[in-house]
C-alpha cells in the first residue's frame, strides 16, 4: 500500500498542467490514503504565482467530496528568497496550510534551473553558494516544516561529473546541523530517479548523515507533476530507509508531525 505522498503539485503550480481531481484519481486507485498537494508558490515578475484562494477552495471542495476514500492535505513549497520574507509569512500565517515546504529554486532572483545562475561561478563556488543560501534560510526564516530536494542543485549546471556529499561534507553537514537545531526534518524525495540521477533527493550519503547528526523527521515525496507519477520510486525509497534504519516516516495535518511507522506491507511501487 502507498500509504502517503508528501510532495504533489498540480495545475495551480506553473510547471504542471494535471488536473487536481486527476491527481486524486490516480492516488485512490493506487491506494494511497493521505495525499499532500504541495503548489509552487514562487515570486516572479513582482507577483506571486500561486492563486491562493482557488487552491484551498479547490483542495477543500475535493477533500470534502472524496473524504471515504483519501485523506487530502493542503501544503505548500515555498520558493524561499530573503527579500520577500515578510510576504511569505503573512501568507503562510493567513492561510490554513497542514504542511510547509521550503526549497531554494533561485538565490538573489537567478533560478537554479537556469544557467544565469552558474555564469561566472565554478561548480564548486555554485554548489556552495546554494548550501550556503540554505544555512542563512534556517537562520531568518523558521516557518516551514520540512525543506525540500537538499541536493536540488545537482540537476543543473551541465557539468561532468555530479558533486558527492564528500565533496561538500563540511557544508552538507552544516546545512543539516541547522535544519535539525531548529526542529526542522528534510524530505526523501523521488523525482531524482525521473530526473534520471539514478537517486533520490538528497543523496543516500546525505540521509544517512542526516540520521547520524540525529535527523528524525523525514517525509517522502514523489514531486509529482503528473498523476502517473504518483508514489513513483518510492519501491526504492523505503528500501533505502530500510538499509539505514529510519524506523519513520512523517505526516503533517495542522502543521503537527505525525510518525508513521515504516511496516514492510507499504513498501510497494506505483
Amino acid at each position: 500500500m502507498n500509504i502517503l505522498d508528501n510532495h504533489i503539485h498540480s495545475h495551480f503550480s506553473m510547471d504542471s498542467k494535471e488536473d487536481m481531481e486527476n491527481i486524486i484519481k490516480r492516488a485512490i486507485n493506487l491506494g494511497v490514503k493521505h495525499l499532500t498537494f504541495t503548489d509552487h508558490l514562487e515570486y516572479e515578475d513582482n507577483k506571486f504565482t500561486l492563486d491562493l484562494n482557488k487552491y484551498v477552495e479547490s483542495i477543500y471542495k475535493y477533500k470534502e467530496k472524496y473524504k471515504k476514500d483519501i485523506n487530502l492535505l493542503t501544503g505548500i513549497e515555498i520558493g524561499y528568497e530573503s527579500n520577500i520574507k515578510n510576504e511569505i509569512e503573512d501568507i503562510i500565517n493567513k492561510y490554513p496550510f497542514d504542511f510547509v515546504l521550503c526549497s531554494t529554486h533561485s538565490i538573489n532572483s537567478k533560478k537554479i534551473y537556469k544557467d544565469d545562475f552558474f555564469k561566472g561561478l565554478s561548480q564548486k563556488e555554485s554548489y556552495n553558494k546554494y548550501y550556503q543560501s540554505i544555512i542563512d534560510t534556517t537562520k531568518e526564516f523558521k516557518n516551514f516544516d520540512i525543506y525540500g530536494h537538499l541536493d536540488y542543485i545537482i540537476r543543473y549546471g551541465n557539468y561532468e561529473t555530479k558533486a558527492l556529499y564528500d565533496d561538500y561534507k563540511d557544508i552538507i553537514d552544516e546545512v543539516l546541523k541547522s535544519i535539525i537545531s531548529i526542529g526542522k526534518g528534510i524530505e526523501i524525495n523521488t523525482s531524482g530517479y525521473r530526473y534520471n540521477l539514478d537517486n533520490v533527493h538528497p543523496s543516500i550519503d546525505v540521509l544517512k548523515r542526516y540520521k547520524e547528526l540525529g535527523g528524525e523527521i523525514l517525509t517522502i515525496g514523489s514531486d509529482a507533476h503528473k498523476a502517473v507519477d504518483i508514489c513513483s520510486g518510492f519501491d526504492k525509497a523505503y528500501e533505502i530507509l530500510d538499509y539505514l534504519g529510519f524506523k519513520y516516516v512523517c505526516l503533517f495535518e495542522n502543521r503537527k508531525c505525525k510518525f508513521i511507522k515504516v511496516e514492510k506491507d507499504i513498501i510497494h511501487s506505483a
